[in-house]
């Protein structure tokens, strides 16, 4: 009983991720408005580390060999993920890229099949399927063409890479500190993004007030607040069901749009919101009790 409340919890927490992340997509347009993409990382994951650092002085100085190690390993991901998407954004469209980066959703149980040698069941691959079909009426316009590109084939990279960040957070958080280990993959992308960004990009001489407080919300809340949480609450729910909750982010992202930027959302949105919300649904409810309760009984032959 304790365990399936814990399990509950760890995914309303990943739910409140989802819609901090969001959230997130508008924030991120207001800060590209001054900062060029590696230099929005290197700052946004820089200044969460510091954050981080402050917050928690005492579990930073005993941070153990151990701790690093999980914590690179698993930035290494972070940002891979992150970096082939910001790129990959310049060479294909925002709404064909949160299609092709929702391909997570799907590699994840088969990534996880095939590292645990364990098969995860049924309703993990049927949510997959209907989730990815939810966001691709949420996002995508179907009336259009649908050519891969090379931005289409970076993005379908950072898929890749944001399964293989889920699992590995899977692997390390139980038997690390989630404080540190959400600090060490920071601190990672934001030493790899600064790798980049100095040779490649020019710092911005001038930055606009919207710019500030959108980067503000990105360190604070996106990254600082949501991967803490994430490293704790990916103690107790599997990873299956942390792919399908975190995939809400483009519903949330969408309904931001509508909300806050003024967006229409389309029949074909609506459709793709029921979707994701059934996806969700038979992650977290085993459909079956209830189809039997509802199918009439049959009398066993005399």
């Amino acid at each position: 009983m304790r365990e399936n409340v814990r399990t509950l919890a760890a995914d309303a927490s990943l739910l409140f991720v989802a819609a901090v992340w969001g959230l997130g997509f508008a924030a991120m347009k207001g800060a590209l408005e001054s900062f060029p993409p590696f230099w929005l990382l290197t700052i946004r994951f820089a200044a969460a580390a510091l954050l981080i650092a402050l917050i928690f002085p005492g579990r930073v100085r005993r941070i153990t060999g151990k701790d690093l190690r999980g914590g690179v390993i698993i930035g290494t991901f972070l940002f891979l993920g992150f970096a082939t998407q910001t790129v990959g954004l310049l060479y294909t469209t925002a709404s064909k890229q949160a299609f092709l980066t929702a391909v997570y959703v799907v590699l994840v149980p088969f990534f996880a099949w095939a590292l645990k040698r364990v098969f995860p069941g049924i309703r993990p691959f049927g949510a997959s399927a209907l989730c990815l079909v939810g966001m691709a009426f949420l996002t995508l316009d179907l009336n259009g063409d649908f050519v891969i590109n090379y931005g289409d084939m970076l993005t379908l990279a950072c898929a890749v890479f944001f399964a293989a960040h889920l699992l590995a957070i899977e692997r390390f958080a139980p038997h690390l500190d989630p404080i540190l280990l959400a600090f060490g993959q920071i601190a990672t992308t934001a030493a790899l993004s600064l790798a980049l960004a100095l040779p490649w990009e020019t710092f911005p001489a001038t930055i606009s007030s919207t710019g500030f407080w959108s980067m503000a919300y990105c360190v604070v809340f996106p990254t600082v607040m949501a991967l803490l949480i994430q490293n704790t609450a990916q103690r107790y729910t599997p990873s299956t069901h942390v792919s399908i909750l975190l995939s809400l982010e483009s519903l949330f992202g969408a309904l931001a749009g509508v909300f806050l930027l003024g967006e229409h959302l389309s029949e074909q949105m609506i459709l793709g919101c029921a979707f994701i919300f059934a996806a969700v649904l038979l992650t977290e409810v085993d459909p079956m009790p209830l189809v039997r309760r509802l199918l009439p009984k049959t009398d066993a032959a005399p």
